[in-house]
């Protein structure tokens, strides 16, 4: 089978995550130079090796990247001069993340918003202005989520301290709104963003709340990192040369 991504280096921000780290070790399989970001290198460096990454490979450029500091996220844009697409799959957050709706603050509302929602509109500008600056086709794929798409189900957390954070339905919505307002400024189609929006993606959650998941499902449950895969490397790909603007749902038939 042909390869994807042959002679393509892709930037992977926040590569040493649950799905960073599953997306280079593909990414890298379908020919493409990979120039992994993340802000701590030595977890990054571990989580490639626990995944099957080999950290020798000369096609792997291991970077450091804040992606919540301007200044950072422009240094590395400027480090290199040959990028041919990028995926967002940082997930910055504050410690009080994660609470109920009525225990939220504004002051920790606002915080996340200008963390996760900030950091995707900061780097999301920065391909853009790249893409300016050197007139070479471009993708960007950017992660959002189901509930970005729907209100959440709120009877699957029921028997469990989760939630599903008021501020990850506002970030997720608004990054899929981002991408279509940055394309459509940009106007090239050379310049390409698009959004992938799992659905929930195991990480070791209590057995409740996976069996109450599982039955809005067609049967598959929570979704492993690698079933993500296949589509952003289809929107990095020429195969999707004029999608632009769009968000692929990815989720086992739970947004229906």
């Amino acid at each position: 089978m042909e390869q994807l991504l042959v002679n393509k280096t892709i930037l992977i921000a926040g590569a040493g995550g649950l799905l960073g780290s599953q997306l280079v070790a593909a990414v890298l399989a379908q020919g493409a130079n990979v120039i992994a970001a993340d802000l701590k290198v030595k977890a990054m460096r571990e989580s490639f090796v626990k995944n099957g990454v080999d950290i020798e490979d000369s096609s792997l450029t291991l970077t450091e990247l804040d992606i919540t500091s301007e200044r950072s996220v422009e240094a590395l844009f400027t480090q290199f001069e040959h990028i041919d697409g990028a995926v967002n799959t940082t997930y910055p957050r504050n410690r009080t993340y994660g609470a109920h709706f009525y225990d939220v603050t504004l002051e920790s509302f606002n915080e996340n918003l200008s963390l996760h929602l900030g950091s995707a509109f900061l780097f999301t500008q920065q391909c853009a202005s790249y893409f300016n600056t050197y007139q070479r086709e471009f993708s960007l794929v950017n992660i959002s989520s189901i509930y970005g798409v729907i209100a959440p189900k709120f009877s699957i957390y029921d028997n469990t301290s989760m939630t599903m954070p008021v501020e990850y339905a506002a970030i997720k919505s608004a990054i899929q709104h981002l991408n279509k307002y940055v394309v459509a400024y940009v106007n090239d189609s050379r310049f390409r963003i698009n959004s992938v929006s799992p659905g929930g993606i195991f990480d070791n959650q209590p057995e409740t709340f996976l069996e109450a998941y599982k039955e809005k499902t067609h049967g598959s449950g929570m979704l492993n990192a690698r079933d993500v895969l296949g589509a952003v490397m289809f929107l990095l790909s020429e195969q999707s040369r004029y999608i632009t603007g769009q968000n692929m749902v990815i989720d086992d038939g739970f947004s229906l």
